[in-house]
């Protein structure tokens, strides 16, 4: 933590500087103590930030919750009832924290933080317009667009005009200057001086300047920080009156200050995470609990409730801050500056403190923020528009409550759109619609697969597969419970629900198989059937395979078989039929032998199943990277091996014989020699086999050459080789 004490202890000091004022203008709108919102800045700095994980935050009393202790305070009675509200919303928040409730804040959609920082932006410029040409009526931290006077934040920027100070404007003019131009001039001997710093300093000399030089531009007490004269101690303490502690009005607003408090510490923090250079995480539970602690010794000895404040962690982070330490240290300066400071802060003009929180709100609200959640979509950048507008015209807590619900509705209207995919697939039994549910299936989803179910046509095959899903919303078990035993019924749809977890009410069911009967079988084409197979290699290769359910067709092929094609392939590992055409269980009839040649024993099984077992396609399959064709190049004769190398070797001498082969390169040749194999072993079966040539010849039949890429799993069918 004091390895970065260069950057921190500058950043700890601009922070003290703009939080000072802005602590004592909470208090000042509360209707609270002044120091009141000193001491909570104390504890926000030292307590709780030594006790938060977040690097960046700081914490302290918050414009958010101004109108809430307002009505605390009236409601209770007096402060001291009310710091025993506090004190009591501590011990919730530290409560909160050990629960983990901080897992709240990773639903808040990234648009609505975004809209808040960007909103925040936008009030720092507004309401501090009028401070930096000495209009300074208002407390620093009024930022609630409907201000105690009857003014508005709009309508506030018109005043100007009534309390113009051209003093202020010139010492505002040109610490905007030096806040702009700081940074491009690089001086080596500032570079660990922030430029905030050296605008107050300007600030302060611009005015000492006035006094001297030009009266009438000098700017008196009412345009400068103020701390009050401590007399005593004892005028700076308050404590709770625990005598109260059985009142119902009490706890009443410990809860609704702690969960005030709560929404906003985590809105805050993850905003700050956001415009945090380095993106570090904080613990949310952690910073509940340092939040919790702080708010209790905070109503112990007359503090304001605490949150962590974007304003001041904004300005931290722009000035430089690395870790804590700099939160840490802002504290510490608070707390000596009532005591030995307050002569020489007091001579501070607000003008300068108002150009620091301009420049940081223009930070916040950057246009290219806007270019680059336009480029995202109206779903994203409405409710981010929302939000900044709902803050801008009421306040943050009530504005961020607007901007969530906006965001809801479109993410209502996402999940109805598209919270699941339909497909409609042709296996071999026809025309099915398959439904395939996503990880997480909420209430959100209902009306969506409802709409889909219910719309089906009558006598349709479903397949709902539920395979990938981890959790299914309770309503949702509902409408496939209702779909199943009473829609699907009525309307004979065949309907196979499928990967169902155990520990579900509702179990798997399955109606139907991908599996054909002798009539269907039939019926079928040699060309519908080659493009049963086509579809099939189709979706191996994108990962789409359709569900087997092979215990069904177990049962189902038990007492027969009907396939829709035989398929004659190499011996290959990497080639099974059934795998890459997406086939199931009694679908392909596979004759596999080395190098896909053709003897007499494969010929009277090709036979066997065109003949007795119905088939009307035969596939002969090579396939790339053939260890038998690549045998046969080396002319590998051992053992047994000859008889199926001689068989190949006529593809080989083909290929040795044509020119433009050899200039094609090594790989080119061997899968010429692959394909030229095919061919010929369908020559053979077509030389050799008097009974399938007449099918063929006659249209009953159709054999066609295949090559399978072993790399991409994709099929081509071919009828000649083309020679390039």
């Amino acid at each position: 933590m004091f390895s970065n004490l260069k950057q921190d202890i500058p950043a700890g000091l601009v922070v003290f500087l703009v939080a000072l004022p802005l602590c004592l203008g909470v208090a000042l709108a509360s209707g609270a103590p002044l120091m009141s919102g000193v001491i909570s800045g104390v504890i926000g700095g030292i307590v709780v930030g030594f006790l938060s994980h977040s690097r960046t935050s700081v914490s302290g009393p918050a414009a958010g919750l101004v109108t809430l202790v307002l009505a605390a305070t009236a409601a209770l009675g007096d402060y001291r009832t009310f710091l025993l509200a506090v004190f009591l919303a501590g011990l919730i928040q530290i409560a909160l924290g050990f629960l983990r409730a901080g897992f709240i804040a990773n639903y808040v959609p990234s648009n609505v933080i975004q809209g808040l920082l960007a909103s925040i932006g936008i009030i720092l410029i507004l309401k501090q317009i009028p401070h930096s040409v000495g209009f300074d009526i208002d407390p620093e931290e009024d930022f609630i667009f409907f201000q105690k006077d009857g003014e508005n934040t709009f309508s506030e920027l018109l005043n100007i005009r009534k309390y113009f100070s051209w003093g202020a404007v010139v010492i505002a003019l040109s610490s905007l200057a030096l806040m702009v131009y700081y940074d491009k001039l690089k001086w080596k001997i500032l570079r660990y001086v922030p430029s905030p710093i050296l605008v107050i300093l300007l600030g302060v000399v611009w005015n000492q300047f006035f006094r001297t030089s030009f009266p009438k531009l000098y700017l008196t007490e009412k345009h400068l920080v103020s701390i009050p004269n401590v007399k005593n101690w004892e005028s700076i303490f308050s404590y709770p009156d625990f005598s109260k502690i059985s009142n119902q009005d009490v706890w009443y607003f410990a809860f609704t200050i702690a969960a005030f408090a709560t929404l906003e510490t985590l809105l805050n923090l993850d905003a700050v995470e956001r415009i945090d250079p380095h993106k570090r995480l904080a613990s949310p539970n952690r910073e509940l609990v340092a939040q919790g602690v702080g708010n209790s010794l905070s109503g112990l000895i007359g503090g304001l409730p605490i949150t962590s404040v974007i304003v001041r962690s904004s300005v931290n982070i722009y000035a430089g801050a690395s870790t804590k330490l700099s939160a840490i240290f802002h504290g510490i300066l608070l707390a000596l500056s009532v005591v030995f400071l307050s002569s020489s802060l007091n001579l501070i003009p607000l003008s300068s403190l108002a150009v620091i929180l301009i420049v940081t709100g223009f930070k916040l609200t950057n246009v290219s923020v806007y270019r680059s959640i336009y480029k995202k979509g109206y779903y994203q950048f409405l409710p981010f528009i929302a939000t900044i507008l709902a803050i801008i015209f009421t306040d943050l807590l009530t504005g961020v409550l607007i901007g969530l619900g906006i965001s809801f509705i479109f993410i209502l209207k996402n999940n109805y759109k598209n919270p699941f995919s339909v497909e409609t697939e042709n296996l071999n039994i026809g025309e099915t619609i398959r439904i395939e549910l996503p990880n997480q299936v909420s209430f959100l989803n209902k009306a969506s697969i409802k709409d889909t179910l219910w719309s089906l046509p009558k006598n349709a095959k479903l397949i709902v597969d539920a395979s990938n899903c981890n959790f299914i919303d309770h309503d949702i078990l509902e409408v496939l419970e209702e779909f199943k035993s009473v829609v699907a019924v009525e309307k004979n749809i065949q309907l196979n629900l499928v990967g169902v977890k155990e520990n579900y009410e509702l179990s798997d069911q399955v109606q139907f198989v991908n599996i054909l009967d002798k009539e269907a079988q039939q019926k079928l084409t040699p060309d519908e059937i080659l493009q049963f197979l086509k579809r099939g290699n189709e979706r191996f290769v994108k990962g789409k395979w359709s569900e087997k359910y092979f215990k069904h067709q177990v049962n189902a092929t038990a007492f027969g078989q009907n396939p829709i094609a035989v398929v004659l392939s190499c011996i290959d590992s990497r080639t099974s039929p059934e795998i890459i055409f997406d086939a199931g269980l009694g679908d392909i009839i596979s004759i596999r032998i080395a190098g896909n040649i053709v003897n007499q024993e494969i010929l009277g099984s090709l036979e066997l199943s065109c003949a007795k077992i119905g088939t009307k396609l035969i596939v002969v399959l090579g396939h790339s990277n053939c260890g038998a064709v690549s045998s046969a190049i080396y002319a590998l004769k051992d053992g047994n091996i000859a008889s199926i190398t001689n068989k190949i070797q006529k593809a080989i001498d083909d290929s040795d014989a044509n020119p433009q082969i050899q200039k094609g390169g090594n790989e080119h040749m061997f899968n010429h020699v692959v394909k030229a194999n095919v061919l010929n072993s369908i020559d053979e079966i077509l030389s050799s086999s008097i009974y399938l040539k007449e099918q063929v010849d006659a249209g009953e039949f159709k054999i066609v050459p295949a090559f399978y890429d072993t790399s991409s799993g994709e099929v081509q069918f071919f009828e000649t080789i083309k020679v390039k």
